[in-house]
């Protein structure tokens, strides 16, 4: 990511920057889809996988209990690109190997969610 003079704490998190990098593998691989699917499963992952790094983003000023349920949020929506990319795979827009990277990403964007939410759910209590 580019380098700005006016920088955002939650830009620091790892969860944010891989969140973001998925997004853009995304946008990247529905340019490959075919043009009938623009308003519907390429719309649909793009959106999924931008509401991770945006959850992140929008959670991350609020309360401990505010962020932990954009948290869930953005695992969710992780959650939902996998659905999308396995339709995308069946329907042999993308390959098998990018389908793997894609959970691949996923697992390890999931994971990191799930770890944040459990440290972010003992400040709560």
């Amino acid at each position: 990511m580019r380098k700005s003079n006016y920088h955002f704490k939650f830009e620091d998190l790892t969860i944010y920057v891989r969140a973001m990098e998925f997004g853009e593998l995304v946008n990247g691989l529905v340019k490959k889809f075919p043009k009938e699917e623009r308003f519907e499963l390429s719309s649909q992952f793009k959106r999924a996988a931008d509401s991770i790094a945006l959850n992140v983003s929008e959670g991350s000023s609020g309360t401990d209990k505010q962020f932990h349920n954009y948290l869930g949020n953005a695992w969710h929506s992780a959650h939902e690109c996998v659905s999308c990319s396995s339709k995308a795979q069946m329907r042999n827009y993308i390959t098998n190997e990018e389908d793997e990277e894609n959970r691949r990403i996923l697992t390890e964007l999931s994971k990191m969610i799930t770890t944040l939410r459990v440290r972010i759910s003992k400040r709560i209590k």
